[in-house]
């Protein structure tokens, strides 16, 4: 069956180089408007623990959607006009949430994000005409500006599904790793290969691990296992750095700064909003073995 024409257009788009500037300028001017991590943790969705930025679209679309349907049956010239601005209101805080994922993106899904942002901006302020028209008394224009401005929304809409769907932008990273890890428990090697206090990489078949040793000198010695890919775009953590961020001892990841603690894998910081898998630990015979699943020693 061959594709429409639509998924063509938008597989081109994560080649197009020519996108990267204003892509970059959002980036920039969404990072200096929003210093507080606190406040950007809020806008990622972290506290959900899956990003907020979905969740928030169903209010304005779905006000568009009704206030369509009301425009095709008669008397409803009001209700239709509330609609329209109950939609425009909430497309604000629903476009800041959108933007704030969208600066803590990679170069491909930046270039898709950029395009599905400026179609919902277009179809935002065309449904602000309409709703300006209808207080106007220009009823007829207003139908026409909300149905043009719904059919944009549509494609924006389908550009921000392709973002997540085919792109992966906000889909945890780690989310088949229970299937991947066999049961029961695995070797990583000798504790002695894993200095004190250095974030180091190991491996369990094809699943990379990051293992921190504490440098206290405890018997037995005190050792967090986490995946080492980062749930939020897939950055190796070992190579990231420690900070201690609410109380906790935290890996930063080196791509987008998402920080997790190390004991529970638990998200401090976003943009991540899925935690990162924690592994069991036993030291045996002077050697450190991990376990997805199994009892703790």
């Amino acid at each position: 069956m061959p594709r429409l024409p639509l998924v063509t257009v938008a597989d081109k788009l994560e080649r197009a180089a020519w996108l990267d500037p204003a892509a970059g300028t959002v980036s920039r001017l969404v990072r200096k408007a929003l210093p507080w991590p606190q406040v950007k943790d809020a806008l990622h969705g972290v506290p959900l623990g899956h990003p907020l930025h979905p969740l928030m679209v169903i209010v304005p679309l779905g006000a568009w959607v009704s206030a369509a349907v009301l425009d095709v049956l008669p008397g409803n010239q009001r209700a239709a006009q509330t609609l329209v601005g109950l939609g425009v209101v909430t497309a604000v805080p629903t476009a800041l949430t959108g933007v704030t994922d969208f600066s803590q993106l990679d170069t491909m899904q930046q270039r898709t994000g950029v395009v599905h942002q400026g179609a919902n901006a277009v179809a935002t302020a065309l449904f602000l005409g309409s709703w300006l028209a209808r207080k106007g008394g220009h009823h007829g224009r207003g139908k026409i500006l909300a149905f043009t401005g719904l059919g944009i929304s549509g494609v924006g809409g389908f550009l921000g599904g392709h973002l997540s769907y085919r792109q992966g932008a906000g889909v945890n990273r780690n989310e088949d790793l229970p299937e991947e890890v066999p049961e029961g428990w695995h070797s990583l090697g000798p504790v002695e290969s894993f200095p004190p206090g250095q974030l180091k990489s190991a491996a369990l078949g094809s699943v990379p691990l990051l293992v921190l040793r504490q440098a206290d000198g405890g018997l037995p010695p005190d050792i967090s296992v986490l995946a080492d890919t980062c749930s939020h775009l897939g950055g190796p953590l070992h190579e990231g750095h420690l900070q201690e961020a609410k109380g906790e001892l935290c890996v930063v990841c080196p791509w987008h700064g998402s920080t997790f603690s190390v004991r529970s894998g638990e998200v401090v910081h976003g943009p991540a909003t899925a935690p990162q898998p924690v592994f069991r630990t036993r030291v045996v015979n002077g050697r450190l073995e991990v376990s997805l699943t199994g009892e703790q020693e």
